[in-house]
């Protein structure tokens, strides 16, 4: 089961679309995971139209439309690994003991909020990942997001895929 892990989009605030590279890991992908701050329902419907399947949640930015159609917390089970998305933890300190002790049971936490790329893993085993951001890159060097792989309860080949630079308009 491939995965696309994505978030903080902001789209058309920050880019008008997603990257195509995204675009096409999204085609490829057997499920996608996004963890908020869409910022409008146009791309909530565009990515539920090209996704096998979806999971998303809101972010501090998203509206009452967005809230209305997304949750909080995200929980699914894809090929027996206990996934959940949620867009915000808190500060980078004591954020995995923070994580373990909200989501147990579960053995992948994705989030967003930062912009930046975390991977790390929780006393307990809790595996926390953002994807960044694909669109708005704050101080990062690249705007990134994850693919990885899920078999029989396992992740693995989790990738971090950096963006090349957009071009200003009329480039």
């Amino acid at each position: 089961m491939r995965l696309v892990i994505t978030a903080d989009t902001h789209v058309p605030k920050r880019a008008r679309d997603l990257p195509e590279p995204l675009w096409a890991a999204v085609d490829a992908a057997d499920v996608v995971l996004h963890a908020g701050d869409w910022v409008d329902e146009a791309l909530l419907d565009a990515l539920a139209a090209r996704a096998r399947r979806l999971v998303g949640v809101y972010g501090n930015n998203d509206g009452p439309a967005l809230r209305a159609r997304l949750p909080e917390v995200a929980r699914v089970e894809l090929d027996g690994l206990r996934v959940a998305v949620v867009h915000e933890t808190g500060p980078k300190a004591g954020r995995e003991s923070r994580c373990a002790a909200r989501f147990p049971g579960t053995d992948v936490l994705v989030f967003g909020h930062s912009h930046i790329p975390w991977d790390t893993v929780a006393p307990g085993g809790l595996r926390l990942l953002n994807p960044g951001s694909p669109t708005d890159r704050r101080a990062q060097p690249y705007a990134t997001y994850l693919t990885a792989r899920v078999a029989a309860g396992r992740l693995d080949e989790v990738e971090l895929h950096r963006l090349p630079p957009r071009r200003p308009p009329g480039h």
